[in-house]
C-alpha cells in the first residue's frame, strides 16, 4: 500500500476535482450504496478483508484490526496490538488470521474465534499486503521497504521462506491450481510470478501501457488478472504468459482492485471517490458498465462473493490548520460504505 502521506498528497485537491467529475459520470448501473457501519475511533486505514466462512469483514484501523458481523453489518469486536497495521490474512480452515503489522515488522497470528494474538512472528521490514494460498497453505506478507515475501506456514505459524522481489511490492493474489502467486510491483511496473512450491521468482511481467501497479484480482476460471495502475488504467493480463489482454479507463487514485466469479464483475476503487465497474463478457472482451460514486478517499475495497456486495472504508476530513500539510480527520467519521446491487 502507498504510504498516508503518499496518499493524501496524491489526492490533495480530489474533493473538488471529484465534485465535478461527478456531475459529468455516468451514474446509472448495478450498485448503488445500501448502507453506512459506524465505527468510529482514530487512526488512518488499510485494507479490508472478507472472511466468507465466517460472515465477517477485518478493516485494519490506527493500530488494530476492527471486526464486522456482515450478516448483521455490526462491529462485534478487534484485534488489539497491530502497530502500523495494513491488513488481515484470512485462513479459515484454521480458523486463523494473519496480520501485517508495519511498524514492528511482525505479523501477529490471531484465533479468528477469540481474536487473541496466539503469537507474533518476524517479517521483512515494513509488512504491507498478504494473502492465504491455500494449495500450499501458507500465507504472504509483501514487504515493502523489505523488497521480499514472508511465506508463513498456516498451520504452524513457522517462517518457511523468505522470497526476494524485484521492487517494491503492493496487492498480490493466487492460482492455487497453477502453483502461482502473482504480485505487483509498483516502482517497477511490473508483476513478479512466484513458484509456490519452490517459492522462487520465475517471472516478471510489464504491465505497460499501465503503471505504478498497485489493486489486483484474479479471475481464476479464465485466467485473467485485473491489476489497477496509477495512470488512471485496468490492466487486464493473461496469467499464463504475461499478455495484456486490454486496459480499460479508470479513476484517480487507485488502490484496491477486485473480482466476483459469480457476477463476472471486476472493481478497482478509487481515492477520488470512484469506483469503476467493468463486466468480463468474455475472456477477451471487457465493458465498463458503472462509475460508481463513493467518497473521496474510500480507495480500499472488498468484496463478499456470497452477496455480491463491496465494502470501502471512509471518513469525513476537515481543511488543514494553517502550517499542515494535510487535511486532519473528523473525530470518531470513520466508517464502512457498503454497495450492493439489492433493489
Amino acid at each position: 500500500m502507498k504510504t498516508k502521506t503518499q496518499v493524501h498528497v496524491a489526492i490533495v485537491g480530489l474533493g473538488i476535482w471529484a465534485l465535478g467529475l461527478w456531475g459529468t459520470q455516468a451514474a446509472d448501473g448495478p450498485y448503488h450504496l445500501l448502507k453506512e457501519i459506524s465505527v468510529g475511533g482514530e487512526g488512518g486505514w488499510d485494507y479490508l478483508s472478507v472472511d466468507e466462512a465466517g460472515r465477517r469483514l477485518y478493516v485494519s484501523h490506527g493500530t488494530k484490526a476492527v471486526v464486522i458481523d456482515i450478516d448483521k453489518d455490526a462491529v462485534c469486536g478487534e484485534i488489539a496490538d497491530t502497530p502500523g497495521i495494513h491488513g488481515v490474512a484470512i485462513a479459515s480452515e484454521f480458523g486463523r488470521g494473519f496480520t501485517s503489522n508495519g511498524r514492528e515488522n511482525k505479523s501477529s497470528m490471531v484465533d479468528l474465534k477469540t481474536l487473541k494474538t496466539l503469537d507474533k512472528i518476524e517479517t521483512g521490514q515494513n509488512p504491507d499486503g498478504m494473502l492465504y494460498e491455500p494449495g500450499q497453505q501458507q500465507i504472504y506478507l509483501f514487504n515493502g521497504r523489505g523488497q521480499s515475501a514472508t511465506v508463513i506456514d498456516a498451520k504452524t505459524g513457522k517462517v518457511a521462506a523468505t522470497v526476494s522481489l524485484p521492487g517494491k511490492p503492493e496487492f498480490g493474489t493466487a492460482d492455487s491450481k497453477a502453483g502461482r502467486v502473482y504480485n505487483n510491483q509498483e516502482d517497477k511496473s511490473l508483476v513478479a510470478v512466484i513458484d509456490t512450491k519452490t517459492h522462487e521468482v520465475v517471472n516478471s511481467w510489464p504491465v505497460a501501457p499501465g503503471e505504478e501497479p498497485s489493486g489486483m484480482a484474479i479471475d481464476v476460471p479464465h485466467h485473467r488478472l485485473f491489476i489497477g495502475c496509477g495512470n488512471k488504467k485496468m490492466v487486464v493480463m493473461d496469467n499464463t504468459n504475461g499478455k495484456v489482454v486490454t486496459d480499460l479507463a479508470i479513476g484517480q487514485g487507485v488502490d484496491a482492485c477486485a473480482f466476483d466469479p459469480g457476477t463476472q464483475y471486476a472493481f478497482a476503487s478509487c481515492g477520488d471517490g470512484t469506483v469503476t465497474v467493468v463486466h468480463e463478457d468474455a475472456p477477451d472482451k471487457f465493458t465498463v458498465v458503472q462509475t460508481l460514486k463513493t467518497e473521496p478517499r474510500a480507495r480500499t475495497m472488498t468484496l463478499d462473493p456470497k452477496t455480491h456486495r463491496i465494502y470501502l472504508a471512509s471518513a469525513k476530513f476537515e481543511a488543514a490548520a494553517a502550517g499542515e500539510r494535510r487535511p486532519r480527520m473528523v473525530a470518531d467519521s470513520f466508517k464502512i460504505l457498503v454497495y450492493g446491487t439489492e433493489k
